[in-house]
């Protein structure tokens, strides 16, 4: 499966399973400030954004996982509680999907950062605590295992470890069907929004 289309063209494919390495990233309540840094926030577009993910915690600590090169092109994110809270910036989101981010495993994830993400064809799934820790541990211990998120059947698994997770109902379902992105959805279907736009009144000049 090809990566997010971080475009605004039509979300055409479902998304069904995510296959990857994984990258260990522990810590509770790591909020969209650390993952992007708010003076990077004034860049017109989102292009090179990936280079400031964790800017200033690399800074501080150069063995930081993502500047750990054990992890170099990891596509699985797998993350504790409460990851992406704080400000609700997108570009946090669209960092780590321009990294090559694929799709996030962890015990919760802030509402907001959450639908950012979807928008980008970058599942969260949410797994109990237990199974994200035998999951950080076994990628910390075996960087190269090959992870299988299956979005369809709530699960990933990663050599001998198997664990249930799984999106929120309704992302779920957008993710399978294709329809995780809905501004796509509206500018693939424009011209039937310009025939509504043009029977109303208080369009017309």
């Amino acid at each position: 499966m090809s990566g997010p289309d971080l475009t605004t063209g039509p979300a055409e494919h479902g998304i069904r399973t995510v296959v990857g390495r994984g990258l260990p990233l522990r810590g509770h309540d790591i909020d969209t400030d650390r993952i992007m840094p708010a003076r990077f926030l004034r860049a017109v577009s989102f292009e090179g954004l990936e280079r400031h993910l964790f800017e200033d915690d690399r800074a501080a600590n150069p063995s930081h996982p993502f500047a750990d090169a054990r992890y170099a092109g990891a596509s699985i994110l797998v993350v504790n509680a409460n990851f992406g809270c704080g400000s609700s910036r997108e570009h946090a989101p669209q960092g780590l999907a321009r990294r090559g981010v694929r799709a996030i495993v962890g015990e919760s994830f802030s509402e907001i950062f959450q639908g950012n993400a979807a928008i980008l064809g970058m599942p969260c799934l949410v797994a109990d605590p237990q199974s994200v820790d035998r999951l950080q541990t076994l990628i910390e211990a075996s960087p190269q295992t090959t992870i299988t998120v299956d979005l369809e059947r709530g699960t990933v698994g990663a050599g001998d470890v198997r664990v249930n997770a799984a999106p929120a109902a309704a992302l779920r379902d957008g993710f399978l069907s294709g329809q995780w992105n809905p501004t796509a959805l509206l500018l693939d279907r424009f011209d039937e929004v310009r025939a509504v736009a043009d029977r109303q009144p208080y369009f017309s000049w």
